[in-house]
């Protein structure tokens, strides 16, 4: 993944924060809290995983896929940006 610097810790910080989700989802079944709020947290969990994985679709199809020389009107970068707008949709 050679993404630049800021998406790198942009990524990284996401994944810090769902380590510290899963980690509280782990210390509520330990500690036997009820099933809704594990539910709860494991949904919200689940919600922080998929816009992860939005974020590196989106950068990849910015990375790999348009090419950067082309002007944003180019009818390939528009798909581009279309099919970013329906991953983000479908995903978070």
């Amino acid at each position: 993944m050679g993404h630049l610097a800021k998406e790198k810790t942009k990524l990284l910080n996401r994944l810090k924060r769902l380590r510290g989700q899963i980690d509280a989802i782990e210390r509520a079944v330990e500690a036997d809290v009820e099933c809704v709020r594990v539910l709860q947290q494991a949904t919200s969990c689940r919600g922080a995983l998929d816009g992860f994985i939005a974020e590196v679709i989106e950068d990849h199809i910015r990375e790999h896929v348009i090419d950067p020389s082309k002007s944003r009107n180019d009818p390939h970068s528009q798909a581009a940006d279309d099919l970013i707008d329906i991953v983000h949709a479908y995903l978070t």
